[in-house]
C-alpha cells in the first residue's frame, strides 16, 4: 500500500516538473511580450473626436451628478446625527 503511494507521488511531481518546464518553454521574451502589445493596440477601434467629446461630457455629468448625490446623503446623515446627539 505504501509503496503505490510512493509511486503515486513519484508520479504527481513528474507531471508537476514537467508543467513547470512547459510553462518557462512557453514564456517568450520580454520584446515578444510588447510586439504582440503593438499588434493588439493596432487592433483597436479609437474613438472619433466628436465620441471622444460626447464620452467626457457624459463622464463629467455623471460624476457631477454622484457628488452631488453624496453630498446631500452626507448632510442628510450628519444632520440626523446632530439632532440625536446634541
Amino acid at each position: 500500500m505504501a509503496k503505490m503511494a510512493k509511486e503515486k507521488d513519484a508520479g504527481s511531481r513528474k507531471k508537476k516538473m514537467t508543467a513547470a518546464a512547459t510553462r518557462k518553454k512557453n514564456r517568450g521574451s520580454i520584446k515578444e511580450y510588447f510586439k504582440g502589445v503593438r499588434l493588439e493596440m493596432k487592433k483597436v477601434v479609437w474613438p472619433t473626436r466628436k465620441e471622444l467629446g460626447s464620452f467626457t461630457a457624459v463622464v463629467l455629468a455623471t460624476c457631477a451628478a454622484f457628488a452631488l448625490v453624496f453630498w446631500a446623503v452626507d448632510t442628510g446623515v450628519l444632520a440626523a446625527i446632530q439632532a440625536v446627539c446634541f
